[in-house]
């Protein structure tokens, strides 16, 4: 194969878009390493000292919730279908309310550099080898899809393949993240989250431009179609009794009920379990601080999120009054095609700079940070130096990008991202849940309980997940999260031994 190629099938960009790209990811790489210099210590690396300015972590936090999936995902689902996956949000706006005063509290009590180490300090070592062994194979496998629709958007609008594409995206992660860690990591977000929340705001003040009537023809246009729908209550007990509605209720993962338990569960699991996102909470000074963090972040959170599903509204009606325009073949890519297409250079450009940044994000830092914490340090090599310790975090960084970029090639042939995110997150969220929640809000001693429990539950799902992909069970997979929540959680409290007293108990190693 010729390296032409294989790097290049042509493209529509133009000199003025790549300097907007080059230009942006110069500052990307600059803030990165400007900020992420003198690491001494893992402390440095993997929790920034707890230097973090509040605001720099509300910022990075949104980045890392948003992703290119967002980008480009949600324009699609509000292309295709509708606005119901806002739903979530009001469950995800109850959690984090939840998380700020039950989750991060107990962290900074156990003063956690992996969230994991508070199921050591309340259970013992084997529950939080099992609690990061989950987390592995979670944001690996959705860390992938993210990365795989990032390359996927930016492979159409550049006209490059798929696989230099994702390497690209590979070498960037792993340069600046093994230079600078933590610190690194969130203030490039910032960069990111400005860069695409900036670029959201062009893309419908473009759109508005080129559609017959703006905003007034949009509402009119897709909410005839059905595309602002926002609320689905399932069907009507009177019309078609209760036997459709709670067929509806266990197969429709968009009514609102399930929706919105979906929403609070998953947003919980994914915040407060997860320590991609909630390594940022713990990179502020103080407890209180890290509250604010959380307690602030839905407002950038809904704003972008209504930026984009406005996005895919716009784009109906653009193509709704331009039915001579070709589309995709998959309209998962409706937007990067209508940027590529449509849009005037520099404007191209930035579109594509921000798919860039919400790209560039990485859960490198968050798995080295598990890995070595939770596993490596207190398993493998127990008494070593920090100088020790650091190299090897750097080591682990290109170890698990190179592990991602195989990952990302294997999603790319599936469709409908979106959905494909969560339904990972479903399989393995509800065990992690379950066993935090267990810690958090009982006085239950169980050690070796919780690794059965946790692995039973996620093979369940997956199995579940499984049967339901191929319609043999018709099952809903919002369900997922909830039903593994509830089994991880009884288990350890039916099986697990009561406490003598009601401070936490002591950890059996």
């Amino acid at each position: 194969m010729e390296i032409q190629t294989f790097f290049s099938r042509g493209s529509s960009l133009t000199w003025q878009d790549y300097s907007v790209v080059l230009v942006l990811l110069a500052l990307l790489i600059f803030v990165g390493i400007y900020f992420g210099r003198e690491e001494k210590t893992t402390d440095d690396f993997f929790l920034g000292g707890r230097k973090i300015p509040w605001w720099a972590a509300c910022l990075s936090f949104v980045a890392t919730e948003i992703s290119a999936v967002t980008l480009i995902a949600v324009p699609a689902v509000a292309y295709m279908e509708n606005w119901e996956y806002a739903q979530f949000f009001i469950g995800s706006f109850l959690a984090r309310i939840v998380i700020a005063f039950l989750f991060i509290p107990a962290f900074y009590r156990y003063n956690c550099t992996s969230i994991y180490e508070f199921l050591k300090y309340r259970f013992g070592t084997a529950t939080q080898i099992a609690g990061s062994i989950l987390f592995f194979i979670t944001r690996l496998l959705a860390s992938g899809v993210r990365l795989m629709v990032a390359c996927l958007a930016v492979s159409i609008l550049i006209g490059w393949p798929i696989i230099p594409t994702i390497l690209l995206f590979s070498v960037i992660c792993i340069l600046y993240i093994a230079w600078g860690g933590i610190k690194a990591v969130i203030w490039t977000n910032v960069v990111q989250a400005l860069t695409f929340t900036v670029a959201g705001a062009v893309a419908i003040g473009f759109l508005l431009s080129h559609i017959d009537g703006g905003a007034a023809a949009v509402v009119a246009l897709a909410g005839a179609a059905g595309k602002l729908k926002i609320f689905n209550w399932g069907p009507g007990l009177a019309e078609s009794g209760s036997g459709a509605f709670l067929k509806s209720l266990f197969t429709d993962p968009n009514i609102f009920v399930l929706a919105t338990l979906n929403g609070f569960f998953g947003s919980m699991a994914a915040f407060g379990t997860d320590q991609e996102i909630m390594q940022r909470l713990l990179t502020v000074e103080t407890r209180r601080e890290s509250q604010k963090t959380m307690l602030l972040t839905p407002i950038g959170s809904f704003l972008v999120m209504f930026i984009f599903l406005f996005i895919g509204a716009c784009l109906y009606a653009f193509y709704v009054q331009h039915p001579g325009l070709p589309l995709p073949a998959k309209l998962d890519k409706i937007f990067p095609h209508f940027i590529e297409q449509t849009m005037p250079p520099l404007m191209r450009g930035l579109m594509l700079a921000a798919i860039v940044m919400a790209s560039i994000d990485s859960p490198l830092g968050s798995l080295t940070t598990s890995f070595v914490t939770d596993i490596y340090r207190p398993v493998i090599v127990k008494a070593a130096t920090e100088r020790h310790y650091l190299f090897i975090s750097r080591v682990c960084v290109v170890i698990f990008g190179i592990i991602l970029a195989f990952i990302a090639y294997f999603f790319s042939h599936f469709e409908k991202f979106l959905w494909l995110a969560f339904k990972i997150g479903g399989v393995t969220y509800g065990s992690l849940l379950g066993v935090f929640l267990l810690g958090l809000l009982t006085t239950r001693r169980c050690n070796r309980v919780n690794v059965v429990a946790m692995s039973l539950s996620a093979l369940a799902m997956l199995v579940l997940l499984i049967l339901s992909e191929k319609q043999i069970f018709p099952l809903g997979w919002t369900w997922l999260l909830l039903i593994g929540t509830f089994l991880t959680f009884a288990t350890g409290w039916i099986f697990g031994e009561k406490a003598t007293s009601p401070a936490d108990p002591a950890p059996q190693n």
